[in-house]
């Protein structure tokens, strides 16, 4: 015969006696949790490629920043002296790159606002073309994007060729004359920028489109036509309701463009090499790489700079995608 073992068959509880401890599943205590191998083995192989390929040299760069080390010492095997911060000081008063880092800061803001501004612009405007259209146009920026940037500039090179050039051919046949016969664009500073602009604004404007139009899909239609009823007009629909809908996306496109605007590097130097004046036209990417065989210190600040500058830009989209992580 079966019996079921109920709460008042149990041994009588004693005063004073503590209720024994509640036990997992597992028949385990909370506190001896077990240690999670399993996703730290999984994580292993990244951190210590993070740690030999990123971590590694970024101690190492901060520590030459603050020596003279030149490439005698490696030859002659000589050990470099600690100098302070005498490396940061000659980087901000003896040398031209105050001015690089402006020209890098202006061209950076320059190339966000022009591919924000075309991003959006293009993407509203996908969402009125037909299937057909759309697709056309998908296809077009998927080929920009997928262009690499050194073939992307040596295309645009040959545009703007001085003597063979496109561009000088249509604004000759325009003008009929001979003006721009032999006219070279990379030479000049300033059209020597227009023509990186022109690159560089070419192949970020797809990701913003993109991401743009993947945001517009999440803006309700019954909320737009409910304000299209109540009389908005559609640079208010955009302003009121659009925006406010996009502004995390929006926040997110700024940040990353910001930080890889401020990193170009292969459309400037391949330019450099088919004509532009280096001096002129240096940004940080390629001020820093011409550096790089002098004085190693010098370069180190330089480089400790651009990761500081960086890291402060990053931040803001760190601290952004953990608010939305905590709504």
């Amino acid at each position: 015969m079966s019996a079921t073992l109920t709460e008042h068959d149990a041994a009588p509880r004693t005063p004073g006696t503590r209720p024994p401890k509640p036990e997992t599943s597992a028949g385990r205590s909370p506190k001896q949790k077990k240690f999670p191998f399993a996703p730290w083995m999984l994580l292993a192989p990244s951190i210590v490629l993070l740690a030999v390929m990123v971590v590694y040299p970024t101690i190492v760069m901060f520590i030459t920043s603050f020596t003279d080390l030149q490439i005698k010492n490696k030859m002659l095997g000589t050990p470099a002296n600690f100098v302070g911060f005498d490396n940061y000081i000659d980087v901000f008063t003896k040398s031209d790159f105050p001015a690089v880092l402006a020209r890098s800061l202006a061209l950076m803001v320059i190339l966000t606002v022009l591919i924000v501004a075309g991003g959006m612009l293009l993407a509203l405007l996908m969402l009125k073309l037909t299937k057909g259209w759309r697709l056309l146009v998908s296809i077009g920026l998927l080929l920009a994007w997928a262009m690499p940037p050194l073939s992307a500039t040596v295309v645009f090179g040959w545009i703007f060729d001085t003597d063979y050039g496109l561009v000088n051919w249509v604004l000759n046949t325009l003008t009929q004359s001979n003006d721009f016969r032999g006219h070279s664009w990379l030479i000049d500073p300033l059209s020597f920028m227009f023509v990186l602009i022109l690159i560089v604004v070419w192949q970020g404007i797809p990701f913003a489109v993109f991401t743009f139009y993947a945001g517009l899909g999440q803006v309700p239609d019954e909320v737009l036509e409910a304000s299209q009823l109540d009389g908005a007009n559609a640079w208010q629909r955009f302003r009121l309701i659009v925006l406010p809908y996009l502004r995390n996306v929006i926040t997110a496109v700024i940040v990353l463009e910001t930080i890889w605007n401020l990193r170009i590097f292969t459309q400037v130097y391949a330019l450099q090499q088919q004509g532009g004046i280096a001096s002129e036209t240096n940004v940080l990417g390629t001020y820093l790489f011409r550096q790089g065989l002098g004085e190693f210190g010098v370069t180190a600040a330089i480089g400790v700079f651009m990761v500081i500058l960086l890291m402060g830009i990053s931040y803001f989209n760190v601290r952004n995608s953990l608010k939305e992580e905590e709504a």
